[in-house]
């Protein structure tokens, strides 16, 4: 069985590394030439390292292969946002989104293809669940990027894009470790955040990273009978066992929130959720309804945007209303999927969350 090093974290692929080449008689000092090739200054092939010896770059490709997201397509909009499909070994694909802004490179990646929670609001989960993703699956979305142009290395990462990520913790927790330490990308962990819809086991094992990592609560809703409505992961974890279970994070935590017409944009349900806001001492991401996500929902109004945040605000709580990008795009969470792979499937079904493109902008 081949070894992806790709999804291992730098320690191990180091360890993996030094047996592969000490088995081979090799010098000690050749793992000091290739881990850095792994993510730091990384290459498509083993054959693309030239400071290696043919020989060895010929071993390597064969023994320890670095595995690649194949590029489907990409749309790039008006305001820079890209949006990225690719294809995977075994012929699933996933979004990755690439949002610029000033000397900040934003990437939102997907942790799963597919998505199994089926909130209303979202294109990702109308193909359904289809699997988790690899650790080398994941961070190689922000390789892609590296091998694309190292110049625009992302300054920050987001777990905001298909799938939900405490679902597929393992490979999640690799991950943050491939992203943050020197020996991968070198991000600092408060440059890296993780959204979720609140899946407790896994997200008191996440509290206990000592790493300053930022957490993004998918919320959009601050009463049990309405986030039951719009997300049915509330019957399994409610929302008083969420906020409770938010008070074990050391670092402040940000409340996402997508508005949407006639639903969840009243004054009444702005105090309510100035309730919960208020004792966590949380940062309120207000969210445009992204038109691509759930075309059979309504966006709140600019007016009604605002007057819910000025709301918030005389509450004591601060919240940002962000904009939505990639509007001329296919830019919601699993839009651009779901349309390529229109013509070869069943009509879908209602899905996740919101596309990260629009409320990736965590501080």
């Amino acid at each position: 069985m081949t070894i992806d090093l790709l999804s291992l974290t730098p320690e191990a692929a180091r360890s993996t590394l030094a047996d592969w080449l000490s088995a081979r008689g090799e010098p000690a000092y050749r793992i000091r030439q290739i881990l850095p090739r792994l993510w730091q200054r990384p290459v498509g092939r083993w054959s693309d390292a030239t400071d290696l010896p043919a020989p060895l770059r010929t071993a390597l490709d064969a023994a320890l292969p670095l595995q690649r997201l194949t590029l489907r397509t990409h749309q790039v909009s008006s305001d820079g946002t890209v949006k990225f499909l690719w294809a995977l070994a075994d012929g699933e694909a996933i979004e990755s989104v690439l949002i610029p802004e000033g000397k900040r490179r934003t990437l939102c990646i997907s942790s799963q293809a597919g998505c199994a929670l089926g909130c209303v609001f979202c294109a990702t989960g109308r193909m359904g669940f289809r699997r988790n993703l690899s650790a080398g699956e994941i961070a190689g979305q922000v390789r892609e990027m590296v091998l694309r142009d190292p110049a625009q290395q992302p300054t920050n990462v987001v777990f905001m894009g298909m799938g939900e990520p405490l679902l597929n913790w393992d490979a999640v927790d690799t991950t943050l470790t491939i992203l943050n330490q020197p020996e991968g990308f070198g991000i600092g962990a408060r440059h890296i955040t993780v959204s979720t819809v609140g899946i407790l086991p896994n997200l008191t094992k996440f509290a206990k990273r000592g790493e300053q990592f930022r957490l993004a609560v998918s919320l959009h809703a601050p009463s049990p009978a309405l986030r039951r409505e719009l997300m049915p992961i509330e019957k399994k974890y409610t929302l008083p066992e969420l906020t409770a279970a938010l008070k074990q994070f050391r670092r402040r935590v940000t409340l996402e929130y997508v508005l949407i017409g006639g639903k969840n944009d009243s004054p009444e349900i702005a105090d309510q959720l100035a309730k919960i806001a208020q004792p966590l001492d949380a940062l309120v991401n207000l969210l445009p309804l992204h038109p691509g996500g759930a075309p059979d929902l309504t966006p709140s109004t600019r007016a009604q945007m605002l007057a819910f945040e000025r709301r918030l605000k005389q509450r004591g709580v601060e919240a940002v209303l962000r904009r939505s990008r990639g509007l001329d795009i296919s830019a919601a969470c699993g839009q651009l999927r779901v349309e390529v792979d229109a013509p070869l499937r069943a009509p879908p079904r209602p899905g996740r969350k919101v596309g990260a493109e629009e409320h990736a902008h965590i501080e």
